[in-house]
């Protein structure tokens, strides 16, 4: 009797706590820098999350290592909930396969919440690059072996196997280059360091939209729905190409259940508001907001998936 009546107390203890949390501060680590698309929805979603609780919401920026400083980070915070990992497929599901030695596991050091977005990726080249399509694309890359060069936001994230994909499909030689995040490879970009880039739209979309950037096509199986009149990479001269990057938030594994319960909840809630459901579909994403279990699920199945694409893209370890 004392044991069950110790148990009882033990759960009332965890039910008492998590509907007060949370009492303090929250932050949300992004491994990449700011201005890309993971630092964009960690301050979309931080800031609908402080005006309902009232507890400020930091976001933390923690580039480098393709995503690995960051997520070592938040995996490592205290498991009170109260820090979040913005999570993306590069680091949580190709790293695994590409780096030697981890400081984290992306399965077992993390408590999935949710996937927040699905993101198609944009090919774009430099205004002043002589290139309109695709097939010219391709074209120019063949007759100047090596002189194209593709930023992309970081060594194995989920940019860099897409592009390195892409090349490998065409069958054309050019070169990658890893940035400590997107936002910094695309003021390359736009400055003539580079001419082209494979990357998230939440990025790129602006500088499309003002003109600077040239869309050529998208990496998804279908077109997009902010970008009609780009065709798909694959329509457009590499069939059979098909490549996406997502984003989620996860926790500490070792956080409550019923912390984790809540911030799905409330993740999930900010996800349909008008006005955020509009902002996600403005930056070229789509919205998931999958349960704390399903999201595991997906997690274990584009790891295992991404490392069938990393043989075939012949990315080296590092």
């Amino acid at each position: 009797m004392k044991k069950l009546f110790a148990l009882v107390l033990v759960c009332f203890s965890i039910t008492a706590n998590s509907q007060s949390w949370p009492s303090k501060p929250l932050r949300i680590v992004v491994p990449f820098a700011p201005g890309g698309a993971t630092d964009v929805l960690a301050r979309l979603f931080g800031a609908e999350m402080q005006k309902n609780w009232g507890q400020p919401v930091v976001v933390e920026n923690k580039p480098g290592a393709g995503g690995n400083i960051g997520a070592e980070a938040g995996a490592r915070a205290a498991p009170d909930g109260t820090t979040m990992t913005l999570v993306a497929h590069g680091f949580m599901s190709v790293n695994p396969h590409v780096y030697r030695e981890l400081k984290y596991d992306s399965v077992r050091d993390f408590a999935p919440v949710t996937q927040l977005v699905d993101a198609p990726l944009l090919l774009v080249v430099n205004q002043t690059v002589p290139i309109r399509t695709v097939k010219e694309f391709l074209d120019y890359a063949r007759a100047n072996p090596g002189k194209l060069v593709i930023g992309n936001g970081g060594a194995g994230t989920a940019q860099h196997l897409a592009g390195e994909l892409f090349t490998s499909m065409a069958n054309i030689d050019a070169l990658h280059a890893p940035y400590k995040g997107s936002a910094p490879a695309t003021n390359d970009l736009l400055g003539g360091q580079t001419q082209a880039m494979l990357d998230n739209m939440v990025t790129l979309i602006q500088h499309v939209k003002s003109g600077r950037l040239r869309p050529l096509g998208v990496s998804s199986a279908q077109r997009v729905a902010i970008l009609p009149d780009v065709p798909t990479i694959a329509e457009a001269g590499v069939p059979g190409y098909a490549a996406s990057t997502w984003y989620g938030v996860a926790v500490p594994a070792a956080t409550p259940r019923e912390i984790v319960g809540r911030l799905n909840g409330e993740l999930v809630r900010i996800m349909k508001l008008p006005e955020v459901s509009q902002k996600i579909s403005d930056m070229g994403l789509v919205a998931v907001g999958s349960s704390p279990e399903d999201f595991a699920a997906y997690i274990r199945a584009q790891r295992e998936l991404a490392g069938k694409l990393v043989q075939i893209a012949k990315l080296p370890q590092q």
